[in-house]
């Protein structure tokens, strides 16, 4: 049983209007059609208050067209926004449902004169308060370990790196230093182009030779014409 009284208390809204018989209220309920959600007020009179807990209902009654028409709601369904007092009636009874037999105004209590207009709330969930009071002592826990880590002494080892590092800093211009100056002697020897005079020689020669060949074959047609001159005279 502690099982179950534990989940019907998760379900618990943390306040609740305060519901008295005979008085006129106004019901904001959510309706969902298909992907929209919408609220309806419902305003009536509540006839009946019955049940404790999670099943805990009252029953509002109200007439529209001369038909009386009556809906029940769970008080701590999610469904049910809010509600909200608008008349304060006189009620000797625990259930009206004598109304149900009357017509016009008979149908109505009578109102309490010089009531106030209040909407009332009774508080059921009080362990939400005590979360504040948790995170304040965690705050404070947390800065106790703030000032406990402030006033813990710093180790020298810390000292020997600093130098180190500042030994490390000196010493690397130095070396800069010594590559720029390095630099300018391996680029002194610059012998390419001599290579490309040479290739261009060499493509001389082989010109000439072709022209030479050319020559000892326009010579030797030359030649045969004189002979064949010579046969015929």
């Amino acid at each position: 049983m502690d099982i179950i009284k534990s989940i019907e208390h998760e379900q618990l809204k943390n306040k609740i209007p305060e519901l008295k018989v005979g008085n006129t209220v106004k019901v904001h309920v959510r309706i969902k059609e298909g992907n929209k959600e919408r609220i309806q007020v419902f305003e009536g009179i509540i006839i009946k208050v019955q049940g404790g807990g999670v099943n805990q209902t009252f029953t509002v009654r109200k007439i529209s067209y001369g038909v009386g028409v009556e809906k029940t709601f769970l008080v701590h369904s999610p469904l049910v926004e809010k509600v909200e007092l608008v008349r304060v009636g006189k009620a000797r009874r625990a259930r009206l449902f004598y109304l149900r037999d009357r017509i016009g105004k008979a149908a109505k209590t009578k109102e309490q004169v010089g009531a106030r207009i209040e909407n009332r709330e009774i508080v059921i969930k009080e362990d939400l308060v005590e979360e504040p009071v948790a995170e304040e002592a965690t705050e404070q826990v947390a800065t106790e370990t703030v000032e406990n880590v402030a006033e813990t002494p710093v180790p020298e080892a810390p000292v020997a790196e600093e130098t180190t590092a500042t030994e490390e800093k000196t010493e690397a211009p130095v070396v800069e230093e010594k590559a720029e100056e390095a630099t300018p002697v391996e680029s002194a020897p610059e012998e390419a182009p001599a290579v490309e005079t040479e290739n261009v020689t060499v493509q001389e020669t082989v010109d000439t030779v072709k022209e030479e060949a050319v020559e000892d074959v326009k010579a030797e047609p030359a030649e045969t014409e004189t002979a064949s001159k010579e046969e015929n005279k």
